[in-house]
C-alpha cells in the first residue's frame, strides 16, 4: 500500500510536471510565466467629453475594467459566499471542495455537487481560455482525460496568480473577466447594462441577480428569462443567509419582489453624439495602426473637445425643429412624391434609378443576375420591417420599394458648434437618426453652400482693397462663357428682379443680393475667390467658374464653420480638431493633440468680415433680422443664410465673440426639397436650429458662453467703416470722373 501511495504521488507530480512543460506537445498550450504576472484583457476603449461625460465605447466584446475599491460589499459577499466561500482562506485550490467533488460525482454518481473549482481557478479558465486556447494537444481530445488535463492546468495557473496578486485584485480581475450577457462583459458593463448603476451601488438583490449569470449568462439573464432568474437570485440569497451575510427575514422580504432592471444595452445608435462617434472611430483607427495599439481591446481612453451639455442642446435643437419641418413638408407634397426636376415635375424613374445604387438590389443581382425577373419581384414583396418615424419606431409590412419611397420623403441635418479661438469642437450632429440613416452631413456630406458662400468672396474683395462701404449697382451682370451653350450667364437675384439701386457691399451680402457678389467676382476673379477658400480652410475642390459666387461648389460644414471662425481668430485659420488626448489604460498619456494653426488673412480683413457679417442682424432687410431679440440683445452676431436653386439646401451659420455654429437642411437627394423657395430658405428650415441652439447655451450658466463684442484689432483701421461719413466711388463713377483705376490697384487717398 505504501509503494502504491508513493507511487502514485511521483506519477502526480510527474503527470503535473510534463502538463506543465508540455512535454512532446500532450497537454496544448500553456500561458507564459510574464502571462501570468501580468494577464491580459481585451478591454473596450472609452470616449470621454471634455466634462467628463462617458460619451461611448469601441469593442469587440464590452468590458471596463474597474478596482476592487469600486465593488459594493453587498457583491462582492454575495460572489465569495456563493462561488467559493473558502476563497479567503485557500491559495488558489480548495481541497475539500475537490474531495467533495469526487466522493459525489465519481464515486456516488450525484449530479449538481458542482464542479469544485475556486474562484481563482475560474479565473485562470476566463483569462488564458483553456478551454479553447490551451486545449490543442494531442490528449485534449481523449475523453475524461482531456478534462482533467484542463483541471490540472488550471489548478497550476490559479496558484501562479495567488502568488502574484492579493484577494482583492483577483475578486476584481475575476468580476472583470465574467460575461453577463446583453453584450456585456465586466462587471461594470452589467452593472449599468441591467440596472443602470455603478458596481459601488449594487445591493443584495441585484448582486445576486448578477452573480446568478456568472456561469449561464443566457439562463439566468433577467430580461431574457425573468421567472427563471428570479428563482435563481432567491436561490442565492437564501444560501448566502446561511453564512449570516444577510438575514433570512431579509430575504424572505425579498422573495416576491421583482427583479428591478433598468435594462440599457450600449450600443453605437443610442447615447449623445452618436454621428461623432461613428466618425471619429476610423480616425482613432488609423492613429492606432500608425502607434501600434489596438482601439477595440487595449482599454485606450479618449479625451475629446465634444461638451456633453452643449451636444444635448444641439440635439434637442435639432430634433424639435426637424419634427416640425418634417410635417410642414409632409403637408406641402401632400400626396405627391417630392423628387421633381428643374420645372417642378416628378422624376418619373427617380425610385428605379436610386435602388440600384442599394446594398439590398446589388445583393440580388448578384444572386439571381442582372435582369432578373426574381429581382423585381423580391423588390416589390412586403415584409415585415422597422422603420424610423418622429414618433418612434413602427413595426409594419412594406416592400423594399415602398419602403425606399418612405425613407427618401425624410429631410436631414447637419450642426456643429465649435469654439473660434481654440478650433475645440463641443457639438456634432451628423443627421436626425443614427440608427437609421448613418451617413454623416457634419463631415461626410458635401453639398453646396449657396450665400453662405459669398463671406469667402467677399474677403477676396476686403483682402484686395474693397471697402464695406464700396457701393455697386443692383443690375444684371453677364459673364462670357467662351466655347460653352449658352456662351453668357446672368445670375438672376433670389427675387427674380433687380433694383437698380445703388447699394453699398456689406448691404447686397447682408440681403444677400446676387448681382452685387457677381460684380465682385467679375472684378477680382474666380480664381482668387478659390485661393481665399483654400486659405480659409475649404478643403474640397473649388471650380473657379463665376457661378462659384453663387456657391455652386460643393462643401462640408465642418470646413465652412472653419472659414468663419477664421474672421473671429484675427485672420488666424484654425482647423477644427476633436480629440485633445489618448491615454492607455493605466492613465500613462501617449498622445496630445494641439490645434492646427496658420494665417490666413491679416488682422484688419478678419475684422472687416465681421463688420460684413453683422450686416445680416444690423441693416433692414437683412437676411438674419428675424433672429429672436433674446439672442440678439446685448450680442455681436455675425450670420449667413444660404439657399440654393430650388431650395434644395438651407444653411445657415453664425458667429458670435467665443462660438461659431452652423446648420445645414435639405433632402437626401437634390432633387427632394419643398415645393416653394420659400418655405426651403435656409432662414427657415436652418436658422431656428442655431436660434434655439443658441437660447439654451446662454441660458446654461455652467457653459460659459456668454453674449460679447468681437474684439477690435490691435491697430487703427486703414478703412473707415461708417459708410454715412463718406462715399466710395464704384468704378461706374470712376470712369465718368475720368478716373482710370481699379479698387484693387488704389491707394486710400484715390478711393476716399
Amino acid at each position: 500500500m505504501w509503494w502504491i501511495f508513493i507511487a502514485g504521488v511521483v506519477f502526480t507530480i510527474l503527470f503535473v510536471f510534463t502538463i506543465r512543460i508540455n512535454l512532446f506537445n500532450l497537454y496544448g498550450g500553456f500561458p507564459s510565466y510574464k502571462s501570468l504576472e501580468n494577464p491580459k484583457n481585451e478591454l473596450s476603449s472609452l470616449l470621454f467629453s471634455v466634462d467628463g461625460i462617458m460619451l461611448g465605447s469601441y469593442y469587440r466584446k464590452n468590458r471596463s475594467q474597474i478596482e476592487f475599491d469600486e465593488l459594493s460589499d453587498e457583491l462582492v459577499n454575495t460572489l465569495i459566499y456563493t462561488e467559493d466561500y473558502r476563497f479567503t482562506n485557500h491559495s488558489g485550490i480548495s481541497f475539500p471542495d475537490l474531495m467533495r467533488v469526487a466522493v459525489k460525482t465519481i464515486l456516488l454518481g450525484q449530479s449538481g455537487s458542482g464542479g469544485g473549482s475556486t474562484i481563482t481557478q475560474q479565473l485562470a479558465k476566463n483569462l488564458f481560455k483553456t478551454r479553447t486556447d490551451l486545449n490543442n494537444g494531442h490528449l485534449n481530445n481523449v475523453p475524461v482525460i482531456g478534462m482533467i488535463i484542463i483541471k490540472i492546468k488550471e489548478m497550476i495557473m490559479a496558484v501562479e496568480l495567488e502568488r502574484n496578486f492579493t484577494k482583492q485584485e483577483l475578486i476584481a480581475m475575476f468580476l472583470n473577466t465574467i460575461e453577463f450577457g446583453g453584450n456585456s462583459y465586466g462587471i461594470k458593463v452589467a452593472s449599468q447594462t441591467f440596472f443602470n448603476k455603478e458596481p459601488a451601488e449594487i445591493n443584495y438583490q441585484e448582486a445576486a441577480s448578477l452573480v446568478a449569470m456568472v456561469n449561464k449568462p443566457t439562463r439566468f439573464n433577467p430580461e431574457r428569462n425573468p421567472e427563471i432568474a428570479m428563482e435563481k437570485r432567491n436561490q442565492i440569497l437564501y444560501k448566502i443567509s446561511r453564512y449570516d451575510i444577510i438575514s433570512e427575514q431579509e430575504v424572505d422580504s425579498l422573495y416576491h419582489l421583482p427583479i428591478d432592471l433598468t435594462y440599457i444595452v450600449d450600443n453605437h445608435n443610442e447615447g449623445l453624439a452618436t454621428y461623432f462617434r461613428s466618425y471619429i472611430r476610423d480616425f482613432l483607427m488609423d492613429w492606432c495602426n500608425e502607434n501600434g495599439y489596438d482601439l477595440w481591446e487595449d482599454g485606450l481612453r479618449i479625451y475629446t473637445t465634444i461638451d456633453s451639455r452643449a451636444q444635448k442642446y444641439a440635439e434637442e435643437a435639432v430634433e424639435n425643429h426637424m419634427q416640425k419641418l418634417q410635417t410642414q413638408f409632409y403637408e406641402q407634397w401632400d400626396d405627391q412624391n417630392p423628387w421633381v426636376d428643374d420645372n417642378g415635375n416628378e422624376i418619373r424613374d427617380y425610385v428605379d434609378i436610386v435602388i440600384k445604387r442599394t446594398e439590398r438590389y446589388q445583393g440580388l443581382v448578384e444572386k439571381y443576375g442582372v435582369g432578373s425577373d426574381s429581382v423585381r419581384i423580391v423588390l416589390n414583396t412586403p415584409v415585415k420591417m422597422t422603420v424610423f418615424s418622429w414618433d418612434g419606431d413602427i413595426d409594419t409590412v412594406m416592400s423594399p420599394i415602398d419602403s425606399l419611397k418612405y425613407f427618401k420623403k425624410f429631410l436631414h441635418t447637419g450642426f456643429m458648434a465649435m469654439e473660434p479661438h481654440s478650433g475645440k469642437i463641443l457639438a456634432w450632429v451628423g443627421g436626425i437618426n443614427h440608427k437609421y440613416f448613418k451617413y454623416d452631413h457634419v463631415k461626410q456630406g458635401t453639398r453646396q453652400p449657396g450665400s453662405t458662400f459669398k463671406p469667402i468672396v467677399y474677403t477676396a474683395a476686403i483682402a484686395n482693397g474693397y471697402s464695406p462701404c464700396y457701393e455697386v449697382v443692383d443690375a444684371p451682370v453677364t459673364f462670357n462663357l467662351a466655347g460653352q451653350v449658352p456662351p453668357t450667364w446672368t445670375p438672376p437675384n433670389s427675387t427674380g428682379r433687380y433694383t437698380g439701386q445703388m447699394m453699398t457691399i456689406r448691404k447686397a451680402m447682408a440681403m444677400s443680393v446676387n448681382s452685387v457678389t457677381a460684380y465682385v467676382m467679375k472684378n477680382i476673379g474666380a480664381q482668387n475667390v478659390v485661393d481665399y477658400g483654400y486659405r480659409l480652410g475649404i478643403e474640397t475642390k473649388l471650380d473657379p467658374v463665376p457661378s462659384l459666387c453663387l456657391g455652386t461648389s460643393d462643401v462640408s460644414l465642418f470646413d465652412m464653420l472653419g472659414a468663419y471662425s477664421t474672421f473671429v481668430n484675427e485672420g488666424l485659420h484654425t482647423r477644427p480638431y476633436f480629440v485633445t488626448r489618448i491615454e492607455d489604460k493605466t492613465g500613462k498619456v501617449l498622445h496630445e493633440f494641439a490645434p492646427r494653426t496658420r494665417e490666413a488673412i491679416n488682422e484688419e480683413t478678419a475684422y472687416l468680415m465681421l463688420h460684413m457679417l453683422k450686416g445680416a442682424t444690423e441693416v433692414a432687410g437683412g437676411t438674419a433680422q428675424g433672429l429672436s431679440m433674446d439672442i440678439r440683445e446685448n450680442n455681436e452676431i455675425g450670420a449667413k443664410t444660404g439657399t440654393t436653386n430650388n431650395a434644395s439646401d438651407g444653411w445657415f451659420i453664425g458667429v458670435t465673440e467665443n462660438l461659431v455654429a452652423g446648420a445645414w437642411v435639405g433632402g437626401d437627394d437634390r432633387s427632394i426639397h419643398f415645393k416653394s423657395w420659400y418655405h426651403g430658405q435656409g432662414a427657415r428650415t436652418a436658422m431656428p436650429i442655431w436660434e434655439a441652439f443658441m437660447r439654451s447655451v446662454y441660458n446654461d450658466e455652467e457653459l460659459g458662453i456668454t453674449k460679447g463684442t468681437f474684439k477690435q484689432p490691435k491697430r487703427q483701421l486703414s478703412i473707415e467703416i461708417d459708410c454715412d461719413r463718406y462715399k466710395v466711388y464704384n468704378q461706374d463713377e470712376l470712369d465718368s470722373l475720368g478716373i482710370d483705376a481699379n479698387p484693387i490697384d488704389m491707394d486710400e487717398d484715390d478711393i476716399f
